[in-house]
């Protein structure tokens, strides 16, 4: 038994090692002279104990090596700032980790500022070198170019014009975040049979039978060109990541599952492929995607799921951002009658919520996502604050918010609370961080005012006693308590 697990670890340990092998290694002794060898070199500074760091590093590994063939290169490495490159770090200026630094034929170019996960990473870094649209000369260069698993905008010229100006400035502005060719090889050109044009190619990886794996730019402009890639980039249910989440627009319907077109693209595609042909019937209304369920975890909790079995699971949110989940088994036709009640309004929206308090007479009123309106009443003014359990500044103001809703118990006041962590928490309150407060005036409290001031109690009762809709009965606009006449 022993003996299978010395194994088990010396193959995870290969594997790792492998996965590292794109990477380089280095130290004070060598940093300068390695980093003048090559043109590109992105450079990871960190430290062993980093969370952060263990976090990406695995990520990095794997830039390096989607990144392995590419022309122009791009060599990836990084610097252990603990052990032997504490001066290398110094030198730069690393002050926190990871720091990720863009190295140009030997100097410190520019401070890495894309994505944190590996197709990102290879994506920005592309776009980093050489012209922001490559030029192909050859048809075995343009087959090895759409090869890559990423969606292509590729442009047919000719000879020079319009079409081809507002192409390449397209190019220009959008080379972190889309890869672009151009040619004006005979041989390619005849091959495609187009002389003036720009196609989007989606993703290889992504081609199935209800959709063209290519379209057809139509406009002139750049405002045309930039709307078309929006529009078709992603194609009927686009593969939605960390990086591209922002791509993907309400009413949006979204497919968790063990996405992996790395190891299983046969087994991804086969749901997606039912997913495509719902999502068919719903072109240009309803926007769908899949998505890997670990990569998107936490979205899962907020609907209150903590595991997907082996079937998708699908989640939903309308024009009005509120949340919707596909409760029966997944099926082509669940699928259907699901977006069909999700569009005309028949479903019962999603809301995280804590159990509504049994007791709620305190002086601070504990409000959920159930009970929300009931407890912040529009009809009087209310300060909210957002905390969270595990918060330390919550901890600490906890008692003083407190003994303040125990003074402005009889007022035309009302002091709430709520955990944000464990309710949906309105849109109209940008919580960012623990505690967040908000003064919600009486009557508009579709327009929250962001609480900056202090925390002690003194702080609270000169900014409720200054901004309450009416005086209050016990303080002066100042804050001064009122004299009681015997």
């Amino acid at each position: 038994m022993k003996f299978y697990i010395l194994l088990a670890f010396l193959f995870i340990a290969e594997l790792a090692s492998s996965a590292e092998s794109d990477v380089l290694d280095l130290t004070d002794a060598d940093f300068e002279a390695t980093v003048k060898q090559y043109p590109t070199v992105l450079v990871m500074f960190f430290a062993p104990w980093c969370g952060h760091c263990k976090k990406i590093k695995p990520e990095y590994a794997k830039a390096a090596e989607l990144m392995r063939t590419d022309d122009p290169p791009v060599v990836f490495a990084k610097v252990d700032c603990t052990e032997g490159g504490k001066e290398t770090c110094s030198k730069y200026s690393v002050s926190g980790y990871p720091t990720l630094k863009i190295f140009r034929d030997g100097e410190n170019s520019q401070e890495y500022q894309g994505p944190r996960e590996a197709v990102g990473i290879a994506k920005y870094m592309r776009a980093q070198v050489g012209p922001s649209s490559k030029d192909i000369l050859t048809v075995e260069a343009f087959e090895a170019f759409l090869k890559v698993q990423e969606p292509s905008i590729v442009g047919f010229f000719e000879k020079e014009s319009d079409l081809k100006t507002v192409f390449l400035k397209y190019a220009d502005k959008q080379r972190e975040k889309l890869r672009f060719a151009h040619t004006s090889d005979p041989a390619i050109l005849k091959k495609v049979g187009e002389t003036d044009s720009i196609y989007l190619y989606r993703a290889p990886q992504l081609a199935n039978k209800i959709e063209p794996a290519t379209v057809e730019f139509s406009g002139k402009d750049a405002g045309e060109l930039t709307e078309f890639v929006k529009t078709n980039l992603h194609g009927l249910a686009g593969l939605r990541t960390r990086d591209s989440i922002n791509d993907f627009k309400n009413p949006l319907v979204v497919a968790y599952y063990a996405v992996d077109y790395v190891k299983n693209p046969k087994g991804t595609n086969y749901w997606r492929n039912r997913i495509l042909k719902v999502a068919k019937e719903w072109e240009g209304k309803i926007n769908f995607a899949i998505s890997a369920k670990d990569e998107f975890q936490h979205e899962l909790n907020e609907y209150g799921y903590d595991y997907v079995g082996d079937k998708p699971l699908v989640l939903a949110r309308d024009a009005r951002n509120q949340k919707f989940i596909m409760k029966d088994e997944f099926s082509i036709e669940n699928l259907q009658a699901f977006v069909n009640d999700l569009d005309e309004g028949n479903l019962e929206a999603y809301v995280k919520s804590e159990p509504i308090p049994e007791k709620n007479d305190g002086g601070v009123k504990i409000a959920v996502a159930k009970n929300f309106d009931d407890v912040v009443p529009k009809d009087k003014d209310v300060l909210i604050e957002f905390y969270a359990a595990w918060c330390g500044h919550c901890k600490k103001l906890a008692p003083i918010f407190d003994e303040l809703g125990e003074k402005l118990k009889d007022e035309d006041v009302v002091i709430v609370k709520m955990d944000a962590t464990l309710n949906d928490v309105n849109p109209a309150f940008d919580v960012r961080g623990f505690p967040t407060l908000f003064w919600l005036p009486k009557d508009k409290h579709d327009s929250p005012v962001r609480y900056d001031g202090g925390r002690e109690l003194d702080d609270f009762m000169k900014y409720i006693s200054k901004h309450a809709t009416s005086e209050l009965n016990g303080w002066d606009r100042s804050g001064k308590e009122k004299k009681t006449e015997l």
